[in-house]
């Protein structure tokens, strides 16, 4: 005769373990395992009276557990019965990104461009994060090596070591339905997303050249004569990531602290206009300074280039390309909160901020498991209107 723990027949709770008992005699053999098949770790007691799961069940979930007994009177039996875990009162859900197509309608970024994930519940516990990162998934062709790194209690981001290939395909699944995470908090809903890399565009903004030259695919393309951040309002220095583009936008200093009427005050409509940080800096056309572009920095911290040399730049990036500015005086570009700032991390510094510590492959098959951000392309509340 046998005994589970909990009894009763009804649902039982995720969060404690399954016992198995012999009231007379030993178990022989008890396995337990899900509706796929997968069998559940487990141990029997040293004396064979009882065995126990050694890992959390899913919530919500159906197992079946064979058991195997010996009477201790030369009797043997089996047994099979069904098991039922109640749902989950809490589930974690993932809002994974990119998430939008391109303006022509592919799901195509550019190299730079990270994967998110947002989660709907804060995570904080480093073993949770774990959990979290185990339950996330992604696979490239070609394959890269690659890591997590936690931003907030709700937020992820993953990048590769260097930029994504180019021409790469990569996918992105949040699966871990029915799995413990922390206390009372499950796996929810699955989630998945697929998204292909461009070429390799990379934009590098001399500031001390004022020069922009164009790169794809490693061969540079064009060189255009800029002007950048004047003194008191110089360009960040670092790699940035093309956020968006709009064929026109409304600048007003107002919105980054300079008052009307002010020597430095503007309000003007501004064309093809190629966004690097949700605070207002891009790439746009400016031809009241086309006589200092290649000579001199004049603008209010953005890159300014003549209307023809704009368009042809806004007609060439897509969103996740990458603008890096170097030889300015001003801050660095930051990692977070104002666009896509991750590469100016170390490689060592984004691998302190994985729960797991170490990179992963994104190679497919069972063993491609990675660990992965709010959505990256979403703007922020209170960002700012843009300057010039």
């Amino acid at each position: 005769m046998v005994r589970l723990t909990p009894a009763g027949g009804a649902p039982v709770d995720p969060a404690r373990p399954l016992t198995v008992t012999a009231v007379r005699g030993r178990l022989t053999d008890v396995t337990m395992t899900t509706d796929d098949g997968r069998q559940v770790a487990g141990r029997l007691a040293a004396d064979a009276r009882s065995w126990r799961t050694t890992e959390p069940l899913a919530a919500g979930a159906r197992y079946t557990v064979r058991i195997g007994a010996d009477d201790g009177r030369g009797g043997r039996g089996e047994t099979t019965t069904g098991v039922t875990t109640k749902p989950g009162n809490q589930l974690l859900t993932a809002l994974l990104g990119p998430t939008e197509d391109q303006d022509d309608g592919s799901p195509v970024y550019g190299v730079g461009q990270p994967v998110t994930v947002q989660l709907s519940r804060p995570v904080h516990d480093p073993a949770a994060r774990q959990a979290v990162e185990h339950g996330l998934r992604v696979t490239s062709e070609p394959a890269v090596s690659g890591a997590w790194h936690w931003v907030d209690d709700r937020t992820l981001h993953f990048r590769p070591e260097e930029y994504w290939p180019a021409h790469a395909t990569v996918r992105v699944a949040f699966d871990a339905e029915g799995r413990h995470i922390s206390d009372d908090l499950y796996g929810g809903t699955p989630s998945r997303i697929a998204f292909r890399t461009g070429d390799r565009v990379v934009a590098l903004v001399d500031a001390r050249t004022d020069y922009l030259t164009f790169r794809r695919n490693g061969e540079v393309v064009r060189t255009i004569p800029v002007t950048t951040g004047k003194p008191g309002f110089e360009t960040r220095n670092g790699i940035k990531v093309v956020l968006g583009k709009e064929a026109q936008v409304r600048m007003d200093g107002e919105t980054v602290g300079i008052p009307t009427g002010s020597a430095d005050a503007y309000s003007l409509d501004v064309q093809w206009a190629t966004r690097v940080t949700w605070s207002g800096e891009y790439v746009h056309a400016a031809p009241w300074s086309v006589a200092s572009q290649g000579h001199a920095n004049v603008s209010h911290g953005c890159t300014g280039l003549s209307t023809a040399d704009a368009r042809w730049f806004y007609d060439h990036v897509r969103v996740g390309d990458v603008v890096q500015v170097v030889g300015s005086n001003g801050h660095g570009m930051e990692p977070f909160d104002n666009g896509f700032g991750d590469w100016n991390l170390s490689w060592n510094d984004w691998l302190a901020g994985s729960a797991g510590g170490s990179a992963v492959s994104t190679a497919g098959g069972p063993t491609g498991d990675v660990g992965v951000t709010p959505d990256g392309r979403a703007e922020p509340v209170g960002a700012l209107v843009p300057q010039i």
